[in-house]
């Protein structure tokens, strides 16, 4: 069969006036263009474990809901989305099916919204693929495929021994960052994750030598290229963590990651992570305040109770010359209209060389939604569209949906401003040369 792997991307909003701040200033646009830069490591890695004797091919969505030509001449398409761009993602699909192509969805949203999916594909994937993806195809291939593939049927996972991704797809293509995956899942549970509900094991390591191998092979498509760890925490295990920096310190890639608070701890694994040449993290903070935090973790009070060492972490975390991209929820339940003054105070306190605001995104399928959805707080039910970051679609607790949408304006207009940027990364130099000078 020709298989074809295609990728759904790009920034989504609905929500005027934040949609304009999105396109305009610098603090989001960044980021946002680093994402859209990313190709899809989940297809790469169904690629990777896809039997031998397929043509394979890799996709992306040009512009919104367009299918690249070349897609038509596939067999079967598999597509990956997130919730944002569900809707977008079963247009595609109706267009190839309406084809006679043969279409697999999978993903975060597919995998809690089976039955919506089925309406659009002939397949659907629950949770990883890894183990299922490659049963499902051969059987595909001889016309006896079922209709709904769920990981808890298979074996789990064992990312001990995950296959190369097929970065040799991308070729011809230039991509100045590429995603490398060390770890998969997260320990803290937060109520409001939706990738706690695709990946229901436990947080996993892989070893250090498969990830130095992936890198390598990345690079083969980009000598030069900037690796991006598509992880959700890292570096919860300190001891693998600095495993990890010194196998990459001879490698002398640049790299970005995700991980929580629990690295400032630890100033032996900050001197290796600034060796290994670390340029940022990004941590979700949440809020700056302890009371807003108390109840988002289903097993721990992790954030609640490592708020008031925030300020003083996040600078000695920079003090290494490793930026920290700072991540805000606006719209949590004991939050009220002061978060969005005091988020900018300790922004500018810290202060924070990267920083990022979201709403409290009820997505579906995680605890977040279904206590709202009870509470009926939940203003488009299955407006999944609206699952943005941006979009306002509940009914916060301590403040109205107009002092949310108009506070996030306000934040976005202080912190992503050029002046207010240039100022907190000026901070950042002065604070990194003031900590070298009194360490000489």
């Amino acid at each position: 069969m020709k298989i074809g792997f295609l990728a759904m991307s790009g920034l989504r909003a609905h929500d005027t006036r934040l949609l304009q701040l999105g396109m305009t200033l610098p603090g989001v646009v960044e980021r946002t263009r680093v994402l859209e830069s990313l190709p899809s490591l989940g297809l790469l890695y169904l690629a990777a474990h896809t039997p031998p004797g397929h043509d394979l091919q890799y996709y992306e969505a040009e512009g919104e809901g367009s299918v690249p030509a070349d897609a038509y001449s596939c067999n079967l398409v598999a597509i990956s989305t997130f919730s944002a761009q569900i809707f977008e993602a079963y247009a595609v699909a109706d267009k190839l099916r309406e084809a006679g192509i043969r279409v697999a969805m999978g993903g975060l949203h597919v995998t809690v919204e089976p039955e919506e999916a089925l309406e659009h594909a002939d397949y659907v994937f629950l949770g990883e693929g890894e183990s299922s993806w490659p049963i499902a195809v051969d059987a595909i291939a001889k016309g006896n495929g079922k209709r709904v593939w769920k990981s808890a049927d298979f074996a789990p996972v064992d990312t001990r021994s995950l296959a190369v991704p097929r970065y040799d797809l991308l070729a011809g293509r230039h991509y100045a960052r590429m995603p490398v995956q060390s770890t998969r899942g997260c320990p803290w549970r937060c109520d409001f994750c939706a990738s706690n509900v695709m990946l229901n094991e436990p947080y996993r390591k892989r070893p250090v030598a498969d990830v130095v191998r992936d890198i390598h092979a990345a690079r083969e498509q980009n000598a030069h290229a900037f690796i991006e760890f598509a992880d959700d925490n890292t570096f919860v295990d300190h001891d693998w963590g600095k495993e990890l920096c010194r196998k990459l310190i001879p490698l002398g890639v640049k790299w970005f990651t995700e991980t929580d608070i629990s690295v400032a701890d630890d100033p032996d694994l900050l001197q290796l992570m600034r060796r290994a040449r670390c340029r940022q993290i990004l941590i979700g903070l949440e809020s700056p305040e302890r009371s807003s935090l108390d109840g988002i973790e289903l097993r721990a009070n992790f954030k609640s109770l490592r708020s008031e060492t925030y300020l003083e972490a996040v600078r000695r975390i920079q003090a290494h010359g490793i930026t920290v991209n700072g991540c805000f929820i606006l719209g949590l339940d004991k939050q009220t209209p002061d978060i969005f003054q005091q988020i900018y105070d300790f922004v500018m306190a810290a202060p924070l060389y990267d920083v990022q605001i979201t709403v409290l995104t009820p997505f579906p399928g995680t605890p977040l939604y279904t206590r709202l959805l009870q509470e009926g707080r939940i203003i488009e039910p299955g407006r999944w569209d609206l699952c943005t970051l941006f979009d306002v679609n509940h009914i916060p607790r301590n403040m109205t949906v107009e002092q949310l949408r108009d506070g996030m304006v306000w934040l976005a207009e202080k912190l992503y401003n050029e002046d207010c940027q240039l100022a907190r990364r000026k901070q950042f130099f002065d604070l990194l040369w003031q900590h070298e000078q009194g360490h000489r």
